[in-house]
């Protein structure tokens, strides 16, 4: 699995030992990571408007400025899915951590053992987690189901999630929304990426999808989305 973790901590020091614990755990657990690090819950807040994808917080509680508690229920009014691990070296925050569902507490300094054993846990729950994507549009956030995409349309610097309830159109690279898919997920043409869940058909110049609309394909494309749903399915 591909993870993308946060960790939040105003020293550097303590930020860099736990990246690397961090790293050893997905380099023997078979994962890949992109560890994004951050000196301060307002720089993670920043980035976070854009990027709202994390997989795992590493949060440490006591910061200048907003604290990691705080820093979690922000984070919590628009996203249930994300993994919320506290580290602190004083444990007079637990009673807080209920309320935006943390997943443990770790104690400074970190035990790798104990780490290593709660971040297998938070694996373990975003793999019964169904997958979504971050899609932001006229200044809001939402998180789609894969399971609701029918397929993606690249258009010029924006690509339009099609769904079964509506469309979204965000400022987005193609490439990178394609990479944020999952494997049901097929580019079928230079500007389109369908869900293979959803086609119901496939011709030699488009596939018919559940709700009736038609997606063009390359040619000599049938033949592999064919064998692919094969594979899958």
């Amino acid at each position: 699995m591909n993870y993308k973790i946060a960790i939040i901590d105003d020293n550097s020091a303590d930020t860099e030992y736990a990246a690397a614990l961090v790293e050893r755990w997905a380099e023997s657990a078979g994962h890949s990571l992109r560890i994004f690090t951050f000196p301060s819950a307002e720089a993670f807040l920043f980035q976070y408007e854009e990027e709202q994808d994390f997989d795992i917080l590493l949060l440490d509680i006591e910061m200048k400025e907003m604290n990691g508690v705080d820093l979690a229920k922000k984070v919590r009014q628009g996203n249930d899915a994300v993994q919320i691990i506290f580290i602190t070296g004083y444990p007079d925050f637990v009673a807080e951590g209920y309320e935006v569902a943390a997943l443990h507490y770790l104690m400074k300094p970190i035990s790798s053992e104990k780490l290593h054993e709660v971040l297998y846990k938070a694996a373990s729950n975003l793999a019964k987690t169904e997958k979504r994507l971050c899609v932001t549009y006229d200044r809001r956030t939402d998180f789609v189901p894969l399971s609701q995409i029918l397929y993606v349309e690249a258009q010029k610097q924006y690509v339009v999630i099609h769904t079964f309830a509506e469309n979204y159109r965000m400022k987005r690279s193609f490439a990178e929304t394609v990479e944020a898919l999952d494997e049901f997920f097929f580019r079928c043409q230079r500007s389109f990426c369908v869900n293979l869940c959803h086609i119901t058909r496939i011709g030699g110049s488009s596939v018919l999808l559940k709700n009736g609309e038609e997606v063009p394909i390359s040619r000599g494309m049938a033949e592999k989305i064919g064998k692919e749903m094969i594979r899958l399915f």
